[in-house]
């Protein structure tokens, strides 16, 4: 036996359960819905993971300028100052 582990879309899963259903007696033992755990704890884990992804590649490729804290800092507290 073997187990193969499905990511379906959004507004999808009853569509596959119900496909997968139609051959369980035939060529199917068993079917299991789990939940993502990653979801469980937030719903926009794999939005937020994208964003961050992206983020991370406009700064490798420098469409995200990157400032140093400290030249900030001096910055920030000259402007006080004056």
């Amino acid at each position: 036996m073997q187990t193969i582990q499905l990511q379906v879309k959004d507004g999808y899963t009853q569509n596959i359960l119900d496909m997968l259903g139609s051959v369980k007696d035939i060529m199917l033992e068993k079917i299991e819905l789990q939940q993502d755990p990653n979801l469980e704890d937030d719903a926009y884990f794999y939005e937020r993971r994208e964003s961050l992804h992206k983020l991370h590649a406009d700064i490798e490729n420098g469409k995200m300028p990157m400032y140093d804290f400290n030249d900030s800092m001096d910055e920030l507290i000259e402007e006080l100052q004056k």
